[in-house]
């Protein structure tokens, strides 16, 4: 028969084949999957490998909190990235198999530059990728407008980079007018991608109103920055159909947004400052031009001012001769209008003379007429009105009297019924019922109405007319 083993057994079987094989630590590539520190300091890390999108391999990792002290800011001095999950890392282990807990990992060193490397890279890839796909210099080929007022803001509401921007183009020197609305979003941390493409899925809705969308964010260490190296981010602002331009706040390499943006800026002010410059410029050009309209105008007045006096000056001659002959001919005219409007007028007052007083005849007869006509209207309505009066005033009488005889009818009818009630009520009185010789039997002050609700011993009463019984059952037949 084969040796048989206890799980124990087995497990510190292969404890021991383990200890062998890996006597020493070893140096592992992984990448961070999981990664917690609890209140004592220590860290617990799941460390996997990839194929493509799937997981090959798959192993827990330890960091004793006396170590990780030490690692974590050696790491992310040199790096420059925070000590996180999704990075790639290379840590020196020591292999170790508990019965009870299984395989783990002791991480006792860590090489940066492994690190740096692969973001270095990872960096590499995504330029590379949005330049294959065609869309790396998109954003950058969208028009700018000449007075780009209207601004989308994304950052943290809290941030000093924030407030240094809108304090800049509120207080700028020519006091010109900006309308800013914030798109608050995380500005740093794993949640910062998808709350900047948030922000920006936000303000999608309204590019027809803003001219241009503005990413800042403050000043900060390198670590804090590598969410702008993010694919997905870039990706969203090449495709945005609004200019974006960037003001980070970091005065190294450019992080990719930078440089898929249609404009990168060092910080937030200067963004602003960009804003201004480009109002300021156009601004300016159009002073220039109009004070070349102004020198245009002045030299065109000028010259047809000249051109208008030698106009005016041979006018006048012709209008001084035009208006003598005028005047003489008026003066002809005049006269012989004069005597036409005496005759006619003359004419007119003699016939409206006439049509007044065959109006005032006419009038006065109408008015007469009229008069006697009224009069008889008069008459004839008053008999009519009389007449209608009498007949439904006996109208009314007749309905009064019906409606007193119907009301005594129905009066009578509803005493007789309460007198018959009144009677029947009498009549099923129980005390009523018991002076015909009737008796009444309760068990338990409730009325028995059946054999079946008495049981031998109880104890019933029976009520009389004159008195009470009180019996107890012995038999029930």
């Amino acid at each position: 028969m084969n040796q048989k083993f206890t799980l124990s057994q087995l497990n510190e079987s292969i404890k021991d084949v383990l200890l062998d094989a890996f006597p020493t630590t070893v140096w592992v590539v992984g990448e961070v999957s999981e990664l917690k520190e609890n209140r004592s300091g220590h860290c617990y890390l799941e460390l996997i490998e990839k194929e493509g999108n799937s997981i090959i391999a798959r192993s827990r990792a330890t960091i004793w909190s006396y170590t990780f002290r030490m690692l974590k800011p050696y790491f992310e001095t040199t790096t420059g990235q925070l000590f996180s999950q999704g990075i790639k890392i290379l840590v020196q282990v020591t292999v170790e198999y508990h019965p009870a807990y299984g395989l783990s990992l002791n991480v006792k060193d860590i090489d940066p530059t492994y690190t740096v490397g692969d973001l270095a890279l990872q960096r590499k890839e995504i330029i590379i990728r949005l330049q294959t796909e065609g869309v790396f210099g998109m954003n950058k080929e969208l028009d700018l407008p000449l007075v780009p007022q209207k601004i989308a803001i994304i950052s943290s509401a809290t941030a000093a980079g924030f407030l240094d921007f809108t304090n800049q183009l509120e207080s700028n020197e020519y006091g010109f007018k900006y309308y800013t609305k914030l798109f608050e979003a995380t500005m740093q941390g794993a949640g910062s991608v998808p709350s900047i493409i948030h922000a920006l899925e936000r303000i999608f809705p309204y590019d027809d109103f803003f001219d241009a969308v503005v990413i800042i964010r403050g000043g900060g260490a390198t670590a804090d920055l590598n969410s702008f190296d993010n694919y997905d981010l870039a990706f969203n602002i090449t495709q945005f159909s609004l200019p974006v331009i960037t003001g980070i706040g970091h005065e190294k390499d450019d992080t990719i947004i930078d440089l898929v943006a249609h404009t990168r800026m060092k910080t937030p002010t200067a963004v602003a400052e960009f804003l201004i410059t480009g109002v300021a410029r156009f601004y300016e050009r159009l002073m220039e031009m109009e004070n070349e309209v102004i020198r245009i105008t002045r030299n065109t007045v000028d010259f047809q001012q000249n051109k208008l006096e030698r106009i005016a000056e041979s006018l006048n001659y012709s209008v001084s001769k035009f208006i003598i002959e005028k005047q003489l001919r008026l003066a002809k005219k005049g006269n012989e209008l004069q005597q036409n409007v005496n005759r006619f007028s003359f004419k007119k007052k003699y016939e409206i003379n006439n049509l007044k007083h065959d109006l005032e005849s006419a009038v006065s007869l109408w008015f007469v007429e009229t008069k006697n006509k009224m009069e008889r209207k008069r008459r004839i309505l008053k008999r009519v009105v009389g007449k209608s009066l009498l007949k439904e005033g006996a109208t009314l009488v007749h309905l009064k009297d019906l409606i007193v005889s119907e009301s005594k009818r129905l009066i009578f009818r509803e005493q007789e019924k309460i007198h018959i009630n009144e009677n029947t009520v009498r009549l099923l009185n129980p005390e009523n019922i018991l002076t015909r010789g009737y008796s009444l039997t309760l068990k338990g002050g409730k009325m028995v109405r059946s054999i079946t609700q008495l049981q031998i011993n109880d104890e019933i009463e029976t009520r009389l007319t004159d008195g009470k019984i009180k019996s107890k059952i012995t038999k029930k037949v």
